[in-house]
């Protein structure tokens, strides 16, 4: 495998975990009525997910399947969060557009509405995002 792909599952943990960082940043913007730096970390966080599906997918089509090998009771609950994290990824996709959408035409309480469903969603696929990294590259050697 090459060096620079060998990265990629860091990288991608890193991008996971800022995109956690932005979300929450921007709510608190929010709450504080800071429109205009709510938005900005929104966008970067749209951003810096949209880098880390591109990457995510790059490397899993250059590299394959990482084999999760611990075992006992760590086992289950590696796969528990795999599988929510997996589920929700793929439901998060369209409410994070559709969130979007309905900022940028200016339909705040459409926006809002749906923001209260969005935002718990992508923060648990990206901090889980990176629990799912440690499980399988800092607590339990990979194959």
């Amino acid at each position: 495998m090459s060096d620079y792909i060998a990265y990629l599952p860091h990288i991608n943990a890193f991008l996971n975990g800022a995109s956690a960082v932005l979300l929450f940043t921007g709510y608190l913007f929010i709450r504080a009525r800071n429109v205009i730096a709510h938005r900005a970390c929104q966008i970067a966080a749209l951003i810096v997910s949209s880098l880390f599906l591109a990457s995510y997918l790059f490397y899993h089509y250059h590299h394959g399947t990482t084999r999760f090998l611990g075992v006992g009771f760590v086992r289950p609950v590696y796969f528990t969060i795999l599988t929510t994290h997996t589920i929700l990824a793929v439901v998060i996709v369209p409410l994070i557009f559709l969130t979007f959408y309905r900022a940028l035409r200016g339909d705040f309480i459409r926006h809002r509405r749906i923001a209260r469903v969005t935002l718990p969603l992508w923060l648990y696929v990206s901090v889980t995002g990176v629990i799912v990294y440690f499980f399988l590259y800092h607590w339990f050697r990979s194959a």
